[in-house]
């Protein structure tokens, strides 16, 4: 009995690492990360009542810059995963490079927020190029996992990080330049909104591994909606 028994959790645990082989699909792309400053510091009602607020107000957010875009926000965003104190945006293959741009939007929209809520600090806003695993969850929804989740949270350990300025990764501002090559029409619109960048940096995480990246800025800020583009192709 006791063989039958392990026979069978041995072809069960077969069966499952090969459904979960079919299930997992790796995509490199642009993250988007959302920090609530101070969010463990707020009470219980006031963190409800700002992520409420947030969630609902960056979807609104997103709807109206997705209505000239051709659109629809389930192809705009892939994915949305809650970190407790904030969010991941994750953005279809086929924008990567336009994660840093949403990041500025973010950061203009939020200043909005701050004048509705006295205890709201405003928010960290970390965008990093690379790789997560789209899987399917025990409650058979859609979710993600992986190193480009982890390596984007890094780059909220930096020290010298200034409100109104996105931190993006190196491997974002390059995903940035290309997607700038491709659609001259956001470098001009950029250019005319006066975007800024610092000098480049690095520094070691907290788990001794460095970090590339820079911090980004709009001096006339606003909000950018995407460009209209074919998401049956890739970049």
């Amino acid at each position: 009995m006791k063989l039958y028994i392990k026979v069978h959790l041995k072809q069960l645990y077969d069966k499952i690492a090969e459904m979960a082989k079919l299930n997992t699909k790796a995509l490199i792309t642009d993250l988007v990360l959302i920090d609530i400053i101070n969010f463990s510091q707020l009470k219980s009602s006031q963190q409800l009542e700002i992520v409420v607020f947030l969630t609902k107000s960056f979807k609104k957010m997103i709807e109206k810059m997705l209505l000239n875009s051709n659109t629809p926000l389930s192809k705009f965003i892939i994915g949305f995963v809650s970190t407790g104190d904030g969010f991941y945006c994750i953005l279809n293959p086929r924008l990567k490079g336009f994660g840093a741009i949403l990041g500025l939007s973010f950061s203009h929209f939020s200043e909005h927020i701050a004048k509705k809520y006295s205890y709201f600090e405003g928010i960290r806003i970390a965008v990093h190029t690379g790789e997560v695993n789209e899987f399917i969850d025990i409650l058979g929804s859609k979710n993600f996992i992986g190193d480009g989740l982890n390596d984007c949270a890094r780059y909220l350990e930096i020290k010298n990080f200034t409100i109104s300025t996105v931190m993006i990764s190196e491997a974002a501002y390059e995903s940035l330049t290309k997607f700038l090559n491709i659609h001259r029409d956001f470098a001009r619109l950029l250019t005319k909104h006066e975007f800024k960048r610092s000098s480049d940096f690095s520094f070691l995480d907290k788990h001794a591994n460095e970090k590339r990246g820079c911090l980004i800025w709009l001096r006339k800020s606003g909000i950018i909606n995407p460009p209209d583009i074919n998401y049956n192709s890739m970049i």
